[in-house]
């Protein structure tokens, strides 16, 4: 089974992309995040064109978002509402073996990293909190999380650590965070299973790196986690970094895996 998750920015917007994706990717499930379109107004035809009869979505005007698009029938399907917003950050099915998928959009965060002073960065670090206590607490099963973490924890999911040590996605207090997420529920990191930790990968580039790769100033933001019973089913993963350099692309590229279902 191939999974893709994609903050694809506007899927209005971006639909021709999907479609250009997964013509080329051909993948079975495809996770969406900042979607930015009300459930009334999702394009459930157009995606079904596409080759996708299984959708799962919720969505608000303008912002935020989430869908699972998916080739085979899925089950189960739950939105949870974090910090007391419902505000379209989370979705989850089943697959048919069982495996639930949970697709995030963390909040960013805003541009100043203190929570004191910084209503949007301490929603952010309330929200990843919320994660954690409720992975600690829910009853093991095999799990998959996807989707814009907004954080990149490694010093090589970064263009430059010391630059952006202090920048909202990199800093100690986030990446210790996203960690305690990651330990409440014991996830792996699907990516780098693959792919060694000295080694830069990125899946984010700003729209102010107007040149395409430019300098390739880059950050990891989107994730793909396993539960450990889960580890040896992967195959495969990829970084679709060529996405980043269509005509009017989303700042974030897919990220793939293959996994044994």
């Amino acid at each position: 089974m191939r999974i893709i998750t994609w903050n694809i920015n506007s899927l209005r917007i971006r639909l021709p992309h999907l479609q250009r994706i997964c013509g080329q990717l051909n993948p079975d499930v495809v996770c969406l995040q900042e979607t930015k379109v009300p459930n009334d107004s999702f394009p459930e035809r157009e995606i079904q064109q596409i080759g996708f009869p299984h959708l799962h979505f919720t969505g608000m005007k303008s912002y935020n978002g989430v869908a699972i698009l998916s080739k085979i029938p899925l089950s189960a399907s739950h939105t949870k509402n974090w910090c007391g917003k419902n505000d379209c950050r989370h979705i989850s099915a089943e697959l048919p073996s069982g495996t639930e998928l949970h697709n995030f959009y963390v909040p960013a965060g805003g541009d100043t990293p203190d929570p004191n002073t910084n209503e949007k960065f301490k929603h952010k670090l309330d929200f990843l909190g919320e994660m954690k206590e409720w992975f600690a607490t829910i009853e093991p099963a095999q799990r998959i999380l996807v989707g814009d973490l907004n954080i990149a924890p490694l010093e090589t999911d970064v263009w430059s650590h010391k630059q952006l040590l202090n920048v909202v996605s990199h800093t100690q207090v986030e990446v210790e965070t996203l960690d305690d997420v990651m330990q409440s529920h014991n996830w792996i990191d699907a990516v780098r299973k693959f792919v060694p930790k000295d080694e830069c990968l990125f899946s984010w580039w700003s729209y102010r790196n107007r040149a395409w790769p430019g300098s390739n100033r880059g950050r990891r933001l989107d994730h793909i986690w396993v539960t450990q019973d889960l580890a040896a089913n992967l195959k495969a993963t990829q970084i679709f970094m060529e996405a980043r350099g269509w005509q009017k692309p989303s700042d974030h590229v897919p990220v793939v895996i293959d996994i044994e279902e």
